[in-house]
């Protein structure tokens, strides 16, 4: 669940402009992204990072359910927002109810069956999303695996393009001091976007394209992102198992009796402590 508390911005924390942002003009106010500024910016740090592939276009994707096992609940809400990385715009946004006969989540999501099964045509909505999907480079939710899962099962199309997820996949600036998993709402207001709500599809999007707007270092934390990642076990004692729940690994899930978690070899190399690989889990 997400904390839902009204919060005061403080302007300084919006002012996240470095170097490799540009002004347009002198009066203007507003701020340019070139992808050459990008390309300086990523080689500095001597990386090897591969700028073709950046994904240009992300589908921010986010769902609200009757319940968690995909397999007996629906899928009520859905909520996208098609993100332009260079520019960092929104180019497109759009959420639908799905009608359902009963949602055991309406405390949570405050979305009431009655309400699903209005008249609203969202045949047509599935298939501007299908649109907006077929736009994009690559797919992008937080707690992506639960997204994830919902599509493909009717009446969702399935998704045929990579996932990222901004729960998991993403290491967050140190600096920002979150979780090695933080909610939306933490994320969003370590950058500085207000919070108005929780657990609506659309809203939750909304948040992450703010969040996006706000990050400087967007194309390094995607790309890092998207390396390719195992499972692995941390080898730590019993006394030691704070450094691996400090690492963002978590105890009995998948694996009963340890702690796992879904790295690169670049994590893997900044970790304080050993890990080996689950060969039999790591897809």
């Amino acid at each position: 669940m997400r904390e839902e508390h009204d919060h005061q911005v403080d302007e300084g924390q919006l002012d996240l402009l470095n170097s490799s942002v540009v002004p347009v003009s002198l009066n203007s106010g507003k701020t340019k992204i070139t992808e050459k500024s990008i390309e300086s910016d990523l080689f500095s740090e001597g990386s090897l990072i591969d700028l073709r592939s950046l994904p240009e276009m992300l589908l921010i994707v986010d769902t609200e359910t009757t319940g968690l096992n995909s397999e007996k609940d629906k899928c009520i809400e859905v909520g996208v927002v098609l993100f332009h990385v260079v520019s960092r715009s929104v180019l497109a946004q759009q959420s639908f109810l799905l009608p359902a006969l009963v949602n055991e989540a309406e405390d949570i999501n405050r979305i009431s069956a009655e309400t699903t099964r209005l008249k609203q045509p969202w045949q047509e909505a599935i298939k501007y999303m299908q649109a907006l999907i077929s736009s994009a480079d690559l797919v992008v939710a937080h707690n992506a695996a639960f997204d994830k899962q919902w599509f493909g099962k009717e009446p969702l199309p399935s998704i045929d393009k990579p996932w990222l997820c901004t729960m998991d996949d993403i290491s967050w600036p140190t600096q920002l001091h979150l979780g090695s998993r933080p909610s939306v709402r933490d994320l969003a207001l370590a950058y500085g976007v207000p919070v108005w709500n929780a657990h609506r599809a659309l809203t939750d999007c909304i948040y992450l394209s703010e969040v996006f707007v706000r990050c400087n270092d967007l194309e390094k934390l995607l790309l890092y992102g998207l390396e390719p990642r195992r499972l692995m076990r941390a080898k730590v004692s019993y006394e030691e198992r704070h450094l691996a729940k400090k690492a963002g690994f978590r105890w009995n899930d998948p694996v009963r009796g340890a702690w796992t978690r879904r790295l690169s070899e670049r994590q893997v190399s900044e970790l304080e402590f050993p890990v080996v690989v689950i060969e039999d889990l790591q897809n």
